[in-house]
């Protein structure tokens, strides 16, 4: 089998006469405007015409990115994992495609030899997301809780494993299950970048937020390192979330704690012995034959100073999405509020979670939604009054935005404006609270009009 990386999380897998897409963001900008593409790629849509399958690991659009898919041959079906929500089915389905669910580890033939096998990161087992997120959601049948997938395609005779974005703590138990099935592992696509919005987004001080960044930066690294101990793969190939945050953020770039690949690789070649498992970086549209052990070319690493340019001269003039709306008035914002508490009230107390903390989402300068994490409610608070708290989350971002995801997840979703740095946050004390999030995912109301 042949791979050949294409951006970020996107490659192609062939063998023979078979051809997969994994996670295709080729084109544009995602993340509402704000991910950027770097190294540029050069999207030419009419070169995967003969691919056979779209295999899409999860929703995330710099894993499933409509700029690049309604560009794509909407004959090629798409294959993904039976999810107990269809909103990824749903939305491939609403640009054209046919949609392929498969079941959780069942391992399905494609075409000539080559299979797949697409396991959700949880294994579909609500208690390993309970425990991390402090929560009590232990019903066998509610099915996973994860958005995030894996998967193995095989031929018979080579095996290339694929861990997306699937947090170690949370995939450990499936990645144990999946080094048991396919005992030789040829090639382990592993990423090597924490995407998240902390510490960037985070209120604090510069030295605080290079010192986050790098702890954080080294979490993740370690993590690359647990999945490439635990497969023992022949070769391994750091990859997925690599972008460059445009717009108005450019300046959060350096406070990501999230390294660049030559630097994962460095890292990476120094901690892992090469007769054990060998790393192996490529650059776009270069490709790694299994069978002959062998790339396409040499890698070429980034010209930072280049980068720096391109990022000044291009990424920084980058509009998003949300900036030609209309602002909101503050009443257009709070009538929303009733039926997303309702829905955030409903998913915590479903998980059985509870916290003293309070969420503080800034309306305008001097009005705050406080919502508790207790079942008592909120309420609208001026900006002195907010001074009486003392452990919170404080969320702000702009209003066009605001209105959006408090409508639905048709216009905008939390996560995604996470993600995508639109946010900005206050934590005291500066602590994690996983369910907190969780729940706060459903805090919309599903009015469009």
């Amino acid at each position: 089998m042949k791979i050949t990386y294409l951006n970020s999380a996107s490659v192609l897998i062939e063998d023979k006469n078979v051809k997969i897409l994994c996670d295709p963001w080729l084109d544009g900008e995602e993340y509402f405007g704000s991910w950027g593409i770097y190294p540029p790629y050069d999207f030419r849509p009419e070169i995967f015409d003969d691919v056979d399958f779209i295999h899409i690991s999860h929703i995330h659009p710099d894993h499933c990115s409509s700029s690049t898919l309604s560009k794509l041959n909407k004959k090629i079906p798409i294959i993904i994992h039976k999810f107990p929500e269809k909103f990824l089915k749903s939305f491939l389905e609403n640009l054209g495609f046919d949609v392929i669910e498969l079941e959780h580890n069942k391992r399905t033939k494609l075409k000539e030899n080559v299979h797949i096998n697409v396991l959700a990161a949880d294994d579909c087992n609500p208690e390993i997301c309970g425990k991390l997120m402090g929560c009590n959601v232990l019903e066998k049948n509610y099915g996973t809780t994860q958005i995030d997938t894996l998967s193995i395609i095989d031929n018979g005779n080579e095996v290339i494993v694929n861990t997306n974005d699937c947090p170690f703590p949370i995939a450990e138990k499936t990645s144990l299950k999946v080094k048991q099935m396919y005992t030789k592992i040829d090639f382990l696509l592993v990423g090597y970048v924490k995407a998240s919005s902390y510490p960037q987004c985070f209120d604090l001080d510069k030295s605080e937020k290079m010192n986050e960044a790098i702890i954080k930066q080294e979490k993740k690294l370690q993590t690359t390192l647990q999945y490439v101990n635990l497969f023992k793969p022949r070769h391994f190939m750091p990859f997925a979330g690599r972008y460059t945050l445009t717009g108005k953020n450019v300046d959060l770039n350096k406070y990501r704690g999230e390294p660049e690949l030559e630097q994962a690789y460095e890292y990476l070649v120094k901690n892992i012995p090469e007769n054990e498992s060998k790393c192996v970086v490529l650059n776009h549209e270069c490709n790694f034959d299994i069978s002959t052990g062998k790339q396409s070319q040499e890698f070429i690493p980034v010209d930072f100073d280049e980068k720096s340019n391109f990022v000044s001269s291009v990424f920084s003039k980058q509009r998003y999405e949300y900036e030609d709306e209309p602002i909101p008035s503050e009443q257009d914002l709070i009538k929303l509020l009733p039926i997303c508490y309702e829905n955030f009230e409903k998913t915590r107390k479903s998980i059985n979670w509870i916290s003293e903390t309070k969420i503080i989402l800034k309306i305008n300068d001097n009005s705050f939604a406080i919502i508790s994490c207790n079942g008592n409610g909120y309420e609208i608070c001026t900006a002195k009054e907010i001074q009486k708290f003392n452990q919170f989350l404080m969320m702000t971002l702009d209003n066009r935005l605001l209105r959006w995801i408090l409508q639905g997840p048709r216009k905008a979703h939390w996560s995604i404006a996470d993600i995508g740095c639109h946010i900005t946050y206050k934590r005291v004390p500066n602590t994690y609270e996983r369910g907190l999030y969780y729940c706060w995912n459903n805090f919309y109301s599903n009015n469009y009009s």
